[in-house]
């Protein structure tokens, strides 16, 4: 790995206080979007379909982790997990509107409400959308205390700290970045490269990641495969930041093995796939 650079900002010393740089220098592709500041930027009026849950979201990996577990549930036919989705489109500033904001402060993807309890229950952050979900119909976590909860449980939360360096780290210096820089995209392939050898190492002796040792069998299949899925299993299939190369995710074996098995389930064929209504034309329709 090379230490000698060519980047325009060579000479870069922070200032004492930072100040916000202008739209050309302010994070490439999102640069329209991006501030230092929270809360809401415009009014907005979210709508609100018949089924209990509406699902505010985008098919980026972290809006995919909630489809997942709704097709999940559809095809156990729980009906009581019905949902109507709806695009927020972040290019736009959608997840800035005061509707949207309301449900999730942080103004990310995804956010769901359900409607089913009174008041409804508003969740932000994928992590917590699946867990309330899964204990909410007792589906795809393990619901005993023990071992296998616990290991379920570490796996969720491993995906929800490590996938920032993936998406926010490596994905944003590699694909989105306004020029090529080589010590970021160093740093952030080595991490993004020992995650993915945390996971395959894990899979060469289990077949789901909730499984026990060498234990084979559906009943396995959880939230934490679901939502690791959405990040690593669709980079190694060749789905994220056109990187398979690059990464040598045909390397991965186990992971691509782990990969390639949940890609072929019904409902994550679905998940990926899942239309998402438009705020604005249902606002112009009511």
């Amino acid at each position: 790995m090379s230490t000698t650079t060519n980047e325009p900002n060579n000479g870069y010393t922070p200032a004492k206080v930072w100040t916000m740089p202008n739209e050309d220098n302010n994070g490439g592709k999102f640069a329209a979007t991006n501030r230092p500041t929270a809360g809401a930027r415009h009014e907005q009026t979210l709508p609100v379909g018949d089924a209990p849950l509406q699902l505010y979201s985008l098919n980026t990996p972290n809006g995919i982790k909630v489809n997942i577990m709704l097709e999940e549930l559809a095809e156990c036919g729980i009906d009581a997990a019905k949902y109507d989705a709806y695009k927020i489109n972040i290019m736009e500033g959608d997840q800035f509107g005061s509707d949207f904001v309301d449900i999730n402060p942080n103004s990310k993807i995804p956010a769901l409400v359900d409607y089913s309890v009174s008041p409804p229950v508003k969740l932000f952050e994928s992590g917590a959308i699946l867990m309330y979900l899964a204990e909410k119909f007792a589906k795809f976590i393990p619901v005993e205390q023990g071992q296998k909860r616990a290991t379920c449980l570490s796996w969720v939360m491993w995906q929800m700290g490590s996938a920032p360096y993936l998406g926010g780290g490596f994905g944003h210096f590699y694909a989105y970045a306004p020029y090529p820089m080589q010590y970021p995209i160093d740093r952030f392939t080595m991490e993004t490269k020992r995650q993915l050898d945390v996971l395959d190492q894990h899979l060469a002796n289990h077949e789901y990641f909730c499984a026990p040792e060498n234990e084979q069998g559906e009943q396995n299949y959880s939230i934490a495969d679901m939502i690791i899925w959405a990040w690593y299993g669709q980079l190694v299939l060749g789905k994220l930041y056109d990187a398979a190369e690059f990464l040598d995710v045909a390397s991965y074996k186990n992971v691509q093995r782990w990969a390639q098995q949940i890609a072929k389930r019904p409902a994550v064929k679905r998940a990926v796939a899942v239309e998402l209504k438009s705020i604005k034309d249902e606002r112009e329709n009511s």
